[in-house]
Parts: structure tokens; C-alpha cells; sequence
């Protein structure tokens, strides 16, 4: 048997009853055989789950933009770090399921990974996350710090009292997501992000930047949709040091610089900034301004990109008509740097 049904151990999907033993009881067993844990349609309260190295825990989907779908875990209260911890769990995947926080708490995450230093688990992490939505959690909806290889795949992230995403570390496949109304971020990066493939995500709405990177190295960012971030859309390194080997490419940036309680630096104004950045490559996008849904508010950004003492680096054959209120481009202090065909 490598097949578990929740409901089969006691769980009651009715949205009352605590379902927490019956998880754990599932879970433990699915990790004796690399198995999978079945979550019938319904709501179920829960309180901290650990998952096993290789274990799948996976319902059926449903869920839409405002609603959560037809397999929904509610967090029962906020005595925990996290609803789902996989620290350890190589492998492991989350499908088909919403993780509903409730917005209980304090920096309560959805699903945590947690290693005290890089490679603590002497292995590939490699957690999966297809087709989830995690919601209306205090923290982040899904923190992964000291991580090393995950895959976020046609997921919604949103309405998070943290960022949608948190990551400290490398190797990650994000594709086909929404990272929408979280009250940081949308990705935000730790110490150091790494070899981070991010192709056709819708980013919107989010209090804080688009995505925002501190420190690190080797970014594909393709094809992605910024929407109304409260900064720039995408924000690279800062005043001790920058991003490199970077390709920003086939994006549209839109309604950037939302003002907020998060807007604090006026150069973060902008749809694009990259401070002491090197070997990066912007080409092929279209920048646009504009203010909130309906004609209301007030419109943004002032700038599109702002660049300061970064090297080595392409902004070539991008579209800014209508992209800004003030100067397109704003430079200070940048070396070998080819910038040119930036139209509007």
C-alpha cells in the first residue's frame, strides 16, 4: 500500500473538527514507503505538519484568484512556526491543495524549509509545489531558507502578512505562478539567491518590490508580468554589493512604485533598479506607467530604470513610451556599461 487517505485515519473534512492527528498518522506512514497522502475535497483544521523525505501530499485543486479550491487546510491557531514544515523532506511534494494561515499570529509561515547553514541537509532539498495556493498567512507563504533546489509551478501565493516567496539559496525552477497582495515582496531573496530560473509569473499587487535580491548570481528572468508593486518591479542589490550574471528579459513592468508605507526611498520610484550590479543583460521589455484599477490614485513610477555603479552591463532595446513621469533612466557612477535603444 503507498496510498493514504486522510479520511481514512479520522480526518473530517467539515472545517470544526481538528484533523491534525489523522495528518500526522498519514503522513508517518507514506514516509515508510516513499508514498502518497490523499486529501478528499473539503476544509480541514490542522495545526503543524512535518512531512518525510519523499512523501507527496496532494488533494484537488479548484481554486481561483479570490476563493480557496476544493482540498483546503486551515491553520487551527497560532501556537506554531509554519502549517507544513519540510525540512528534511528530499523530494517531497504539494499538489492540488490550498494552505489557508487565517491570518493567525505573528510571522506564521505556510511551508517552511529551515537548515541552520547552506547544504545542512548534505543533499538536493528538491521540494515540489504544483498547483497550491497558500494564503493569509502572518509570515511568508512559502520561506525556504538554506535551500537547495525546489521547483513552484502554477501556484498562487498571495495575501500574506510576509512575502509570497522567501528564498535563501539556489537552484529553482519558478514557473507559471501569481504572487499577488502580499504585504512584502513578491520574491524576496535572503544573504544569498542563486541560479533562479522565473518564467511566466504574474507579480501584482505586492507592498514591497516585485522581486527583490540582495546578493547573488546567474537569474533568468523571463516573460514575467509586474503589476502595481509598491517599489520597483525588480530591485538588485544594494549600497554592499550587487547581483551578476543576470538576463531580464521579454518582461512587461506596469503601474510600478504603488505609493505605500513600503516606498520610503524615492529612487525606488522606478519599474527597475540595480545598484553595483555586473554582467547583466536588459533587453526586449515595455515599460508602462499608470495609477490604481478604475482611474483612481495617483500614477507611477517616476522613473523606469535606475542604475547606479553598476559594470558590464546591456540596457538595450527596451520600450518606455508612456513608461514614467520623469526621466527614463537614471544613472550615476556606471563602467563599461552599453546603453542604448531605450525608445520613449
Amino acid at each position: 500500500m503507498t496510498e493514504f487517505k486522510v479520511t481514512d485515519y479520522g480526518a473530517v473534512p467539515d472545517g470544526v473538527t481538528d484533523s491534525t492527528a489523522a495528518f500526522e498518522s498519514a503522513l508517518a506512514d507514506a514516509e515508510k514507503c516513499h508514498g502518497t497522502v490523499l486529501v478528499p475535497s473539503g476544509d480541514y483544521i490542522v495545526g503543524k505538519l512535518r512531512m518525510g523525505e519523499g512523501v507527496a501530499l496532494r488533494g484537488v485543486s479548484g481554486w481561483s484568484f479570490r476563493d480557496n479550491g476544493t482540498a483546503t487546510l486551515h491553520l487551527r491557531d497560532s501556537g506554531c512556526d509554519c502549517m507544513i514544515d519540510m525540512t528534511g523532506s528530499f523530494g517531497g511534494s504539494i499538489s492540488g491543495l490550498c494552505l489557508d494561515g487565517r491570518g493567525f499570529g505573528e510571522n506564521i509561515h505556510g511551508v517552511k524549509v529551515y537548515w541552520e547553514k547552506y547544504n545542512g541537509g548534505a543533499k538536493e532539498d528538491t521540494p515540489t509545489f504544483d498547483d497550491c495556493r497558500v494564503g493569509h498567512f502572518s509570515g511568508d507563504g512559502i520561506h525556504l531558507e538554506h535551500i537547495w533546489c525546489f521547483s513552484i509551478r502554477h501556484c498562487m501565493l498571495c495575501f500574506n502578512g510576509g512575502c509570497g516567496l522567501y528564498i535563501d539559496g539556489w537552484d529553482a525552477f519558478i514557473l507559471d505562478n501569481w504572487f499577488s497582495g502580499n504585504r512584502n515582496c513578491g520574491i524576496l531573496g535572503g544573504p544569498c539567491v542563486a541560479s533562479i530560473t522565473a518564467t511566466g509569473n504574474r507579480v501584482e499587487w505586492n507592498s514591497g518590490a516585485g522581486f527583490r535580491f540582495l546578493h547573488g548570481d546567474s537569474y533568468n528572468i523571463t516573460g514575467n508580468f509586474f503589476d502595481r508593486s509598491g517599489g520597483p518591479a525588480i530591485s538588485m542589490g544594494d549600497e554592499t554589493g550587487g547581483c551578476s550574471t543576470v538576463t531580464i528579459t521579454g518582461n512587461i513592468f506596469r503601474r510600478s512604485g504603488k505609493p505605500c508605507d513600503k516606498l520610503t526611498d524615492e529612487l525606488d520610484n522606478c519599474h527597475l533598479r540595480m545598484t553595483k550590479c555586473e554582467n547583466v543583460v536588459v533587453t526586449g521589455n515595455a515599460f508602462r506607467l499608470g495609477r490604481d484599477d478604475g482611474g483612481v490614485g495617483v500614477d507611477s513610477p517616476v522613473h523606469s530604470v535606475v542604475m547606479r555603479e553598476n559594470s558590464y552591463t546591456i540596457l538595450r532595446d527596451n520600450v518606455m513610451h508612456h513608461g514614467q513621469l520623469g526621466d527614463a533612466l537614471v544613472l550615476d557612477g556606471n563602467t563599461d556599461c552599453v546603453i542604448d535603444g531605450n525608445i520613449g
